[in-house]
């Protein structure tokens, strides 16, 4: 098996199981999602014990995981050099708050959520890529160039 499969296998499993997670946390529910994000008499704080479990794997399996030269099935790591909390960052953490809790969806669970077949999970998912496309097309317009061009900045490990 050649490594470009090795790694789309990796790919593959890792987004099976962070789609199984997502289902038994019960966060492709948009009511269970919007009922952690009222704070009203129907509070549901479980998604907070979610949320904090997986930061906890993450930070603990990154700490090993960055000790590595470079990942197991890729050249190097990808990391984002930014580092500075700017406006298009607070705008963007924003308008995705406000997306999740008007939906009760956020990215990753509404693409585990396509499986469903539900017309509000595709109406949403639909929405999400219209607005990816839309950035990509105002932010290629406001520096001259197209929208092929205007990618993410990618940087190997510091």
């Amino acid at each position: 098996m050649s490594l470009a499969q090795r790694r789309g296998l990796v790919a593959l499993a890792a987004g099976l199981l962070f789609g199984l997670g997502l289902a038994l946390a019960g966060m492709t529910d948009p009511r269970k999602v919007l009922g952690f994000l009222s704070f009203g008499a129907g509070w549901d704080p479980s998604l907070a014990f979610v949320m904090a479990g997986a930061i906890g794997v993450n930070a603990a399996v990154a700490r090993v995981a960055l000790k590595r030269s470079k990942p197991r099935f890729d050249s190097q790591f990808h990391l984002s050099p930014l580092r500075a909390v700017t406006p298009r960052l607070v705008l963007g953490a924003a308008l995705f708050g406000v997306g999740w809790g008007l939906a009760g969806y956020c990215p990753g669970p509404a693409l585990a959520s396509l499986a469903t077949g539900h017309p509000a999970v595709l109406g949403f998912v639909a929405a999400m890529l219209s607005g990816w496309h839309l950035t990509r097309a105002l932010e290629a317009f406001a520096v001259d160039a197209t929208p092929a061009e205007v990618v993410a900045p990618s940087a190997s490990k510091p």
